[in-house]
């Protein structure tokens, strides 16, 4: 498979400090911006519904909790490309679903839990004539999670986590490569949670050799929330493996309209490399919305 060849190549010379192309880059402070402020605002507005996180729930939540339940942010998001011209071929769904099953009834030694879980990602091209799914990605794993509670107050989590990465296609189209991942996350008050995670890989695709060029080894990310959690946001950067200061981007903002519904109303900004298998190493730039279920407590980066 050829790389990519247009002018948002790694080290473009017209790229800023992020690794993005200028336009992008100042969208993306734009929305990060956005965020923040619809967060801080959604507390203030909110505050009469302020509802602190309970650390027995949470530990509630963790002991004897569904065995089955959401893992990472299910979502069904329509856009189209920015930066690059929109086209029938770069205007699309893109479909994420993710769930964990917890395997052990009650925590391990100190207080760890093991679990399975999945996600798929699809990327559909809607707008062509044969609706055509161009690119699937599988990602089945297996991990160790330790919550963390202190004083009565829960801190967070650390997970060990073994994963599998591929698109089920053969010959050049075939994508694969593994991680053996280290991640936590800290709530720093109940309206904010930093987190991070550094992995370990091996790539066993005989045609994505490169892959750690464009999805990096090392991300980190702030998930911002209002009091009453009706109103989300968060940007994870994503580290690409050389010496610039470039990253993978996504900036997300969510708001839950109802308080009876399951599910929120949802905008994702992505911007970089790796996006999906098929194509890591084009880059992409992409502004899309549509409806997001999330996790009950938590969401998983």
């Amino acid at each position: 498979m050829e790389k990519s060849h247009n002018s948002h190549t790694i080290g473009a010379s017209h790229e800023d400090l992020m690794g993005l192309p200028m336009g992008a880059g100042r969208l993306m402070l734009a929305l990060c911006l956005l965020l923040t402020c619809l967060s801080v605002g959604a507390q203030i507005h909110d505050k009469e519904h302020h509802q602190p996180i309970d650390a027995d729930s949470v530990r509630r939540e963790f002991d004897k909790g569904p065995y089955f339940t959401l893992y990472k942010d299910n979502y069904f998001i329509f856009g189209l490309s920015i930066g690059p011209k929109a086209t029938k071929e770069n205007t699309n769904v893109k479909v994420q679903i993710s769930v964990r099953q917890k395997l052990t009834k009650s925590t391990l030694p100190f207080g760890s839990y093991l679990y399975l879980c999945y996600t798929q990602k699809v990327f559909w091209n809607i707008l062509e004539e044969s609706l055509p799914m161009t690119d699937l990605n599988f990602n089945p794993g297996i991990g160790l999670a330790k919550p963390v509670f202190k004083n009565g107050k829960y801190m967070g989590k650390i997970i060990l986590q073994l994963e599998h990465e591929s698109n089920g296609r053969d010959s050049i189209e075939s994508r694969s490569w593994n991680r053996l991942s280290l991640g936590a996350d800290l709530l720093v008050s109940n309206n904010l949670l930093v987190h991070a995670k550094v992995w370990i890989p091996y790539v066993d695709g005989e045609h994505n050799k490169d892959l750690l060029k464009y999805v990096g080894i090392v991300q980190a990310g702030v998930e911002l929330s209002s009091n009453n959690r009706r109103w989300k946001g968060s940007l994870v950067l994503t580290k690409r493996k050389n010496w610039k200061l470039d990253f993978n981007t996504v900036a997300e903002i969510s708001w839950q309209f109802s308080r009876n519904a399951d599910w929120c109303l949802f905008a994702q900004y992505y911007n970089g490399y790796g996006e999906g298998l098929l194509d890591y190493n084009k880059f992409s730039s992409h502004l899309r919305a549509g409806i997001v279920i999330r996790p009950k407590l938590f969401s998983n980066y």
